[in-house]
């Protein structure tokens, strides 16, 4: 009975480590399933902090799904973006169990990063994990975990998105997205587009989506709309969500399923400078359902 208490105390705290390895909740569940398998059989007497060795577990767990997950995700169709994974910010009492907030984009870049960064970004950046505990899990030394960490948080400043600190100029954007959406109206979308801006959606091969990135914002707005008028049905709605601490959008079809998430960047000028949009069926599974 300790022994599952104990996991229990710090299974909130695992499935948030697995997930931003991950970037699929599905996967997170089974490595902390996995994980309570582990715990359960060891001899608990020999463990002096629970905590540290289930972090342990679950980060050899999840960089050996992560290998194995390369190859698939290198023959994905289109881009691989993580499953959004939507809640209320976390107030300050809860940062030990779900780690500090980063945006849904800076979590989709972590795929670029090799399991061992990954790892030791978010373990030491996201959750505060001490970097003798991460050399202990990856078999490095500490010295090794720190340059692995520090090569994670360059590759995620120079590929990272502009943005905005400023969640009500982040909100505005998206709000002023989303109007000029439902009105059709192409100049307005393109006056809360950064002309640079960037396009990122995941379809799976299974929903209509773009193979690649696109670029710019001409080719973004008339992309949207151009979405908008040929697929979008009757009766279809559009909402606020929180995804990852900023504002996003959820689309829900006619009978309530959801059918789309969109994650923003605003940059400091209040122009949505990247847009990630999730339409693969699977990844949106744990979206809530809208009344009809």
């Amino acid at each position: 009975m300790a022994a599952a208490e104990d996991f229990e105390e710090h299974r909130r705290y695992l499935g948030a480590v697995a997930y931003r390895m991950l970037g699929s909740i599905a996967d997170a569940e089974d490595v902390v399933q996995e994980a309570w398998l582990r715990w359960r059989d060891v001899d608990h007497a020999g463990v002096e902090n629970p905590r540290a060795y289930l972090t342990t577990v679950v980060t050899r767990l999840c960089c050996n799904e992560l290998d194995s997950a390369r190859t698939r995700r290198e023959s994905y169709y289109g881009e691989w973006l993580p499953e959004p994974l939507l809640d209320e910010a976390p107030g300050p009492q809860d940062r030990a169990e779900v780690g500090e907030q980063i945006s849904y984009a800076v979590t989709a870049l972590l795929e670029r990063l090799s399991p061992a960064e990954r790892a030791a970004f978010v373990l030491h950046d996201v959750f505060g994990v001490d970097f003798a505990l991460i050399a202990s899990a990856l078999d490095r030394s500490e010295q090794a975990v720190r340059q692995l960490a520090s090569r994670a948080r360059r590759q995620i400043k120079d590929d990272g998105p502009r943005r905005t600190a400023d969640r009500a100029v982040q909100r505005r954007a998206v709000e002023a997205f989303a109007g000029a959406v439902t009105q059709g109206d192409i100049m307005a979308l393109m006056r809360v587009l950064d002309p640079d801006t960037v396009w990122h959606s995941d379809g799976g091969g299974i929903v209509r989506a773009g193979v690649r990135p696109i670029l710019g914002a001409d080719k973004v707005a008339r992309l949207v709309l151009g979405l908008v008028r040929n697929f979008v049905e009757p009766g279809t709605t559009m909402g606020f969500v929180e995804l990852d601490g900023e504002t996003g959008i959820v689309v829900h079809g006619p009978d309530g399923a959801p059918i789309a998430v969109f994650g923003f960047c605003v940059d400091d000028s209040g122009l949505i400078c990247e847009s990630h949009a999730v339409v693969t069926p699977e990844k949106l599974t744990r979206v809530p359902s809208a009344a009809v």
